[in-house]
């Protein structure tokens, strides 16, 4: 149905989503703000018992901080009264006092007919399941049997059999009266080219009904009987009702599963998806026998934010899960990532459980790998780095993956990642120069490998003292005033934080940098991140004393406070990746001597400025001090070794 031109915002406008929402909820005293039209409650879509589901009455829109569920009031009927998108405008249409237009007769008779399309194929699941339970389709049944599919998983599913013989589904639907026409439509029989009776589509396989999130039977899979068959899957042909690149089998009970707090999996096939369900991962899903296209792709944002890609240890399957990263990349967001769960080697997740339980899958699932490791295992695995040029096509591969994430914040992680990464590769790799003379493997650690000392220095240290501190301030002014991370959101785009406690709370001002209120954004944060976050936050003394984090603080003050401390941790990680970077590039030409004396300078650099951090100054002098020094060891070729 085709709705007249601002049909939709006059709805919104007159209705109250926080009155829609209120049947379905219980909302929070606490959090809640009732003249403000801020309502909080526990979320309807998952089991919990904080309050993370907002409800913006002002704005019309509801969103949970835990299962991520979004939308409007139109959204919210839809979802929670399992019904089409139409259904729902006049639900709240009635509730509105609203008349409804009328329908335009084309979409209305389109409607019409997709319905009757439906309808057939729910006469042929039934037609498929009487036969399943007939003397012809013993093998089928055994076949399920011996997978570990008993009546009442083949019920739950609605398995059936296509028997053998060319015309039984169609003899069947005939006599029923149905259409000719109408069973081509729905892909069930096919017109004969020589003249003959029409065909069935499928014939001696195992059936699978697919069905869309409304729980509406829109195909088949099938699964042969026949070994002989070239075909071992066969899925129903496009139709009017079934897109295959824009399904997914089990999509419906996954997606409820999925909003009550269970990993979203996505397998590759029907059994697989079957095997986990009854082993307790409600949430699984599969792309109808093909690689997951960007169409699928969003519907499983839509249900979760980061799904588990769950394939087959074989070949095959390293090579869907490894096209499926150039797929991603592009449409990669903050918080709209993949996981991967790759499989032993010659085993689906119907044979793993089979044979260890569910207890392994679900560790493989826990221990899923994030997108950013299967693209460095893609880039690497088999590799020889020994040479520059090896090394250098590396760079160039890892540079043009990395090029199609859009998010500069999400490209600026992904690149740091893949940064450690590589000079963990680099170093585990050096030989070591097996000198013994002259006490020199004594003073000199090998190549590729720091001393203990270096190692915990504050410069190679994750949780340098200075450098926690600048990051705790930083978040804890955005906190107080949320209307500077708009202000600032290049700078914090691009701001690499140690610890994931700073990174989610950076994260979460960031997705919420149009929110303007101190209070409201603190519920926010509570819910998505966690009290504890902000309380670690707040208990640091420079904190607690810092003029710019307390209520009332003058904004220009607080403005300046702000660039300040951005430009000063700037410009100690300015001193950190310079000589980093130094290190790296003088390895393999430089000997033990110099790593360790540049190591020891900047150790003895940071350990200066530990007792106290420098106000007056935002690093300058030191970037160049340490430049000055880096330089004169180059110049003063310092890794030839001296003769004696």
């Amino acid at each position: 149905m085709s709705l007249p031109p601002g049909f939709l915002d006059e709805l919104r406008s007159r209705s109250s989503i926080a009155q829609v929402v209120g049947r379905k909820v219980i909302w929070d005293p606490r959090k809640s703000n009732q003249g403000k039209g801020d309502m909080w409650a526990p979320c309807p879509f998952h089991q919990e018992k904080t309050a993370s589901f907002h409800v913006d009455d002002r704005k019309g829109y509801y969103y949970c901080f835990g299962c991520h569920a979004k939308g409007d009031a139109i959204g919210f009927i839809k979802d929670t009264e399992n019904v089409s998108f139409m259904e729902a405008v006049e639900i709240l249409a009635r509730e509105a006092g609203m008349q409804m237009p009328a329908r335009d007769p084309q979409a209305q008779k389109k409607a019409d007919r997709r319905t009757v399309l439906a309808d057939i194929m729910e006469q042929a699941t039934q037609f498929y399941r009487l036969q399943l339970k007939t003397a012809v389709a013993g093998t089928a049944r055994d076949y399920l049997s011996g997978r570990g599919l008993g009546e009442a998983g083949q019920d739950r599913f609605e398995i059936g059999f296509a028997p053998p013989g060319w015309q039984n589904l169609w003899d069947h639907l005939t006599s029923k009266g149905v259409e000719e026409d109408l069973i081509f439509a729905a892909g069930l029989c096919k017109p004969s080219t020589k003249g003959g009776k029409p065909y069935d589509t499928f014939r001696d396989r195992i059936m699978f009904p697919i069905r869309d999130p409304r729980g509406r039977c829109i195909a088949f899979g099938g699964r042969a009987m026949d070994p002989s068959d070239n075909a071992k899957y066969l899925n129903s042909p496009e139709t009017e009702l079934f897109d295959k690149g824009r399904s997914l089998y089990n999509h419906g009970p996954a997606r409820e599963a999925s909003g009550k707090g269970q990993p979203l999996v996505v397998a590759e096939g029907y059994m697989d998806v079957i095997a986990m369900t009854l082993a307790g991962f409600n949430a699984t899903v599969a792309p109808l026998g093909t690689a997951v296209t960007e169409n699928q792709l969003q519907l499983l944002w839509r249900i979760s934010p980061e799904p588990i890609i769950a394939l087959d240890g074989d070949k095959a399957g390293l090579r869907a899960a490894l096209r499926l990263i150039d797929l991603a990349l592009p449409l990669l967001n903050a918080g709209q990532s993949l996981r991967f769960c790759i499989l032993p080697e010659g085993q689906d997740p119907d044979d793993l459980i089979r044979t260890q339980g569910a207890g392994a899958m679900r560790s493989l699932i826990e221990n899923s790998k994030p997108l950013v490791h299967l693209l460095w295992q893609r880039e690497t695995e088999g590799g020889n780095f020994d040479s520059p040029e090896r090394k250098a096509a590396l760079d160039k591969a890892l540079r043009e993956a990395l090029n199609k994430i859009s998010d500069p914040s999400l490209r600026n992680h992904y690149t740091a990642e893949i940064k450690r990464l590589r000079t963990e590769l680099f170093q585990a790799g050096r030989p070591s120069s097996g000198r013994k003379s002259g006490g020199w493997s004594k003073n000199f650690p090998e190549k590729g490998v720091p001393k203990p000392s270096t190692k915990n220095s504050l410069l190679a240290q994750s949780t340098d003292v200075e450098v926690r501190v600048r990051e705790a301030v930083i978040l804890a002014i955005l906190v107080a005033h949320p209307g500077l991370v708009s202000e600032f959101i290049g700078d914090l785009e691009t701001l690499d934080l140690h610890g994931n406690d700073h990174r989610m709370l950076l994260s979460a001002l960031l997705r919420h940098s149009n929110e303007a209120e101190p209070d409201r954004l603190r519920n926010i944060l509570d819910a998505e991140v966690g009290s504890d976050a902000l309380e670690k936050l707040y208990s640091l003394s420079h904190v607690q004393i810092a003029p710019a984090v307390r209520a009332g603080a003058e904004l220009t003050l607080t403005r300046m406070t702000l660039a300040e401390e951005l430009a000063k941790l700037e410009a100690r990680r300015g001193i950190q990746r310079e000589v980093a970077d130094a290190v790296e590039d003088l390895q393999g030409v430089a000997d033990e001597g110099l790593t360790w004396r540049v190591g020891q300078a900047a150790e003895a650099r940071n350990a200066a400025n530990r007792s106290e951090m420098d106000d007056k100054s935002d690093g300058s002098e030191d970037r160049g001090a340490m430049s000055e020094y880096l330089q004169s060891l180059i110049d003063g070729e310092v890794w030839v070794k001296k003769r004696r």
